[in-house]
């Protein structure tokens, strides 16, 4: 089932089952996916795009997170984080860091990369690879540690 599709079926079962908190933050999902739609003038968008949506979205609740909790306002914070684990639930299982790190050490070899002036292009080899299945965040960090060890 597409993922799209399952979203949509699990916002109508939080409808039925009366769970504000969870129709509310699947149906900005929702909202976000049907911009997508829009933008990119499309009748369905792919699970790639899908899963483009949730991971800004759970980054966005992620720096809202570290400003409710800097300003003094964990009631705010805490509703984001669990607006972030609804979402989460939507992306596929992520990678562990080790087959990310064996993934990088490919890519190195294979682009012939010898710098960080060559990070650019490994982290673009790298996300092709991997896809949605693992944190950008964990991705670059990976990256900047190989390239500086060359």
């Amino acid at each position: 089932m597409p993922l799209e599709e399952r979203i949509n079926k699990e916002y109508i079962q939080a409808m039925k089952d009366k769970a504000a908190d969870r129709s509310a933050a699947i149906n900005y999902l929702r909202a976000m996916i049907k911009q997508v739609k829009v933008d990119k003038r499309l009748e369905t968008v792919s699970d790639d795009d899908v899963i483009a949506v949730i991971k800004k979205q759970i980054k966005q609740r992620q720096d809202s997170i570290e400003q409710f909790e800097k300003g003094g306002r964990p009631e705010l914070a805490a509703k984001e984080k669990a607006e972030m684990d609804i979402m989460r639930a939507y992306l596929p299982e992520e990678m562990p860091a080790e087959a990310i790190r064996a993934v990088v050490d490919a890519v190195v070899r294979e682009t012939g990369a010898s710098s960080m002036k060559d990070m650019g292009g490994v982290m673009k080899a790298v996300r092709e690879k991997v896809g949605g299945s693992a944190d950008g965040r964990l991705v670059s960090e990976l990256v900047k540690e190989k390239l500086a060890s060359l």
